[in-house]
This record gives C-alpha cells, structure tokens and sequence, in this order.
C-alpha cells in the first residue's frame, strides 16, 4: 500500500489541483453556467412577454370583432328599416296616384255624364220642335219657340228628377 509519504504527495497534488481547477477553470465554467442561467431566465422573460402580447392581441382581435358583427347587425337592420320605409313610402304614393286617378275619373265621368244629357236635352228640344211644327203645322218665332224649348226641358228635367 501507500505510504505516508506518497499519501502527503498526492494530497499536495490533489490541493494543487484543486486550486488550479479552481483558478482556471472552475471560474470559467460558473460563468458559462450564470450566462446560461442569465440566457434561460432571458428567454423565459422574453417568452411570457410574447405571450402576454399574443393574448392582448387575441383580445383586441376579439373585440374588433365583436363590434364588426355589431356593425354588421346595424348595417343590415338600417338596411331594413330603410327598405321598410321605401316600400311604405312607394306604396303611399301609388295610393295617392289611385285615388287622384279615380277622383279623375270620376269627374270626368261626371262630366260626359253632362255633356251627353246637354246633347240629349239639345236633341230632344229639335225633336219636339219638328214634332211640334209638324203637328201645328205652322212656324213659330224664334222667342216663343225658344219658351217653348225652355218649358219641354224643364218638363224633361222634372219627370227625371233633375231638377
């Protein structure tokens, strides 16, 4: 076995070596080791930076849109209600254009209506005439024929209910 000797030389050895590992070496490698753990804890910062910023961008994104479908509602409910208005509006006018239409109408027929019982009054009153001159057989003058005109349409227009 060893002796003491060899055992106190390899215990210098082994102390050398241990102050040159710790010299050269082991101050290297815990610096590596802080940087990487620097790096790490960097990283990992970094990492829930960006998903912090991911979820506040899902958000706003969202919410966009959130009020793009409330926009949508309102576009199309404006939409309606205008559409809506169009079509009372069209069919309001196409009333009034009825019943100025039918007011036409009627006064137009109440006009022919006129017209064809002046032309009938006209026709009866040269009709009588003839009548009445062939039957007296004689000419009357112009004012007592005229008389004579009045009372037969004024007759004409009692037994209708005319007048």
């Amino acid at each position: 076995m060893a002796t003491f000797g060899d055992t106190l030389f390899l215990l210098a050895a082994f102390a050398v070596l241990l102050v040159l590992v710790g010299t050269f070496a082991w101050k290297p490698v815990t610096k590596i080791m802080a940087e990487r753990q620097d790096k790490i804890d960097s990283d990992l910062d970094y990492a829930d930076q960006t998903r912090q910023d991911a979820q506040k961008m899902a958000a706003q994104r969202e919410a966009e849109l959130k009020s793009s479908k409330e926009d949508a509602v309102k576009i199309v409910s404006q939409a309606k209600e205008n559409g809506e208005a169009q079509r009372q509006q069209l069919v309001a006018n196409a009333q009034a254009e009825v019943t100025k239409l039918k007011a036409n109408a009627d006064k137009d027929i109440a006009q022919q209506r006129q017209d064809a019982l002046n032309a009938a009054q006209k026709d009866v009153a040269s009709l009588s005439l003839a009548i009445a001159e062939k039957l007296i057989a004689k000419e009357l003058d112009p004012a007592a024929q005229q008389t004579l005109i009045d009372q037969y349409i004024s007759e004409l227009g009692d037994a209708n209910g005319s007048h």
